[in-house]
């Protein structure tokens, strides 16, 4: 088996269960912040929402400046639940497209992040693919959680019933 055909079920479960903590953000609280120090919810479910389309990048770039020229990545600004989730599915398929059509070769060649062009990191496309796009999401999902329950907000089951939803 492929690692493409070995990670697209992992992939499809993931980015589904991302959608569903998602469809969740209201409107009219994408700028609310448990904290001074946190992301607005709106932009950590931008932030979430665009994560899957690094995925693209990975597979056709070797790299991905964050500050080309010392002018740092503006990502762009999603002002409303449709556009965040538009801009997930957007993502979604085109990752997917991507993974899927990738070699195991293609995976396995160098990717690097860079700062200004310097290397601030350099993996394996698959390891960039599973820990810097996937596991960030996931790990940004749950954060995106906290941030439902602390507006009473009913948090979707993921990988076994929340306190909202008893079943899957």
């Amino acid at each position: 088996m492929s690692i493409s055909q070995s990670l697209l079920p992992e992939f499809d479960q993931e980015m589904a269960n991302t959608r569903k903590t998602l469809e969740r953000v209201p409107d009219d609280k994408l700028g609310w912040k448990p904290h001074p120090k946190s992301m607005a919810m709106g932009d950590l479910a931008q932030h979430i929402a665009t994560m899957v389309g690094w995925s693209v990048d990975t597979m056709a770039k070797d790299s991905f400046d964050v500050a080309p020229g010392g002018q740092p990545y503006q990502p762009p600004k999603l002002g409303s639940r449709q556009e965040i989730l538009s801009a997930f599915d957007n993502g979604v398929a085109k990752a997917r497209a991507a993974i899927g059509g990738a070699s195991d070769e293609q995976f396995m060649k160098p990717w690097s992040l860079l700062n200004n062009g310097k290397p601030m990191m350099t993996m394996p496309r698959i390891a960039v693919i599973r820990g810097f796009v996937m596991n960030h999401t996931i790990h940004h999902r749950a954060q995106l959680g906290v941030y439902l329950r602390l507006n009473d907000l009913p948090v979707p089951s993921i990988y076994g019933p929340s306190a909202d939803e008893g079943a899957f």
